[in-house]
């Protein structure tokens, strides 16, 4: 393989192994509670503690990439995350393993904001460029359902310490590699640098970008929560045929990011490519808000699970590539950083908003005297058309402020 293309795969495994960390813990928590002795209010903090300072510190870890060296920041993020895992892993009680959580979610957001910047660096090249962000951008939009799949694969077969231990091999390799194939680079030093410099919001692009990327993720990060709860609580199947459930997704990702993203790009632009799959995805979830309590997995979970993720495969590598076409190379981390933390802006926002009227309308249902199967699905089915309407809405903002050729030619070519 050649140098550059082992560095992309470290880059992009080292991107996966942080955004899956965020989902591959949930599957576990049952088995923390028990062990640790958490309540059910006090457990919500092994997931919040990684959360709040992972989205907290993207803007400022990217920022500090491009003042001081990227390579440095990734580096120093990686061993951070790597040894955090560890002190999870064998965590004694409640408080070392919230206050590890921590620690990891810094070092995930000092190694994840920068990835990007240096992907844009590693292929200056328009196509070879477009082609390594749709890998990276598969790493991001199937991180989360691999997380459910392995976790709960993990916690069932082995126990809950081992989400934690399986960072151990896989970030020691990356560090390794990281050392030798990533090329050093010295940073615009910081005299006189903004955390975040207002030249950049001059870019169309940008802004486009990281508006879509908060309804997006809006959308399908909240409809990602809710489905786990319809399959369990509706349909009835267990964590690991739950985690196992959202396996077509990712498939279906991986497919169309990386093997027909980059060819779309290039024929159609990024901004045909974008709405049309965000298009797709919203068809997706007004598909799931027909869903019924008597209804199964094949037929009324399995073709919307398919073909959102075509959908997001082709959608998630155009709006990457938009989000650092024209951006100065002194500013491709503050790029980067902002880009990652829109997405978990959107992930706060649509988990909030979608679990509200969800539960609103449940309890409304049960109170118009609903059995409870058809009361949680109404709630659902009600989450499922906002997710629509997010969707629908982040085309349409595509469509509108990304529409100038000159941003299609930096990225396609």
């Amino acid at each position: 393989m050649p140098q550059r293309a082992l560095a992309l795969a470290v880059l992009c495994a080292v991107s996966l192994m942080v955004v899956l960390d965020g989902s591959i813990v949930a599957v576990a928590l049952p088995s923390i509670q028990n062990d640790l002795g958490f309540t059910p209010s006090s457990l919500a903090w092994v997931v919040n503690a990684y959360l709040i300072t992972f989205g907290g510190l993207l803007l400022v870890s990217g920022r500090l990439g491009d003042l001081i060296g990227r390579k440095r920041v990734f580096l120093a993020g990686l061993g951070v995350f790597t040894l955090a895992s560890l002190l999870c892993g064998i965590a004694q009680d409640q408080t070392q393993l919230i206050v590890f959580r921590f620690l990891q979610g810094a070092g995930g957001a000092l190694a994840s904001a920068v990835v990007l910047g240096m992907i844009t660096a590693l292929y200056p090249e328009p196509r070879a460029r477009a082609k390594a962000i749709g890998v990276y951008s598969f790493t991001q939009a199937a991180g989360s359902s691999i997380g459910l799949i392995a976790g709960g694969t993990l916690t069932q077969l082995l126990d809950w310490h081992w989400t934690f231990f399986v960072n151990l091999p896989i970030g020691a390799v990356a560090l390794v590699l990281a050392v030798r194939l990533l090329e050093a680079d010295r940073g615009t030093g910081s005299r006189g640098e903004p955390l975040l410099p207002s030249r950049i919001f001059r870019l169309r692009s940008v802004i486009g970008a990281n508006t879509v990327m908060v309804l997006m993720v809006a959308g399908l990060f909240g409809f990602q929560f809710i489905t786990a709860l319809f399959l369990q609580r509706v349909l009835r199947l267990d964590a690991l045929g739950t985690g196992f459930a959202f396996l077509p997704a990712p498939v279906s990702i991986a497919v169309m990011s990386l093997v027909f993203a980059e060819r779309l790009n290039h024929r159609s632009g990024a901004r045909k490519v974008l709405a049309a799959g965000l298009s797709l995805v919203a068809l997706a979830l007004a598909f799931l808000a027909t869903v019924e309590a008597g209804g199964n997995y094949a037929a009324d979970v399995l073709p919307a699970l398919v073909l959102m993720g075509a959908g997001f495969g082709a959608a998630m590598p155009a709006l990457m590539g938009q989000a650092m076409s024209g951006v100065a190379p002194a500013d491709a981390g503050v790029a980067s950083g902002l880009i990652n933390t829109t997405q978990q802006i959107g992930a706060a926002i649509g988990t909030a908003l979608l679990a509200t009227a969800a539960a609103s309308r449940t309890e409304s249902l049960l109170v118009e005297g609903t059995a409870m199967p058809e009361a949680l699905t109404g709630g659902y089915r009600t989450a499922y058309a906002l997710s629509a309407g997010l969707l629908a809405l982040a085309a349409f903002v595509a469509a509108v402020l990304l529409r100038e050729k000159r941003t299609q030619e930096v990225i396609v070519a």
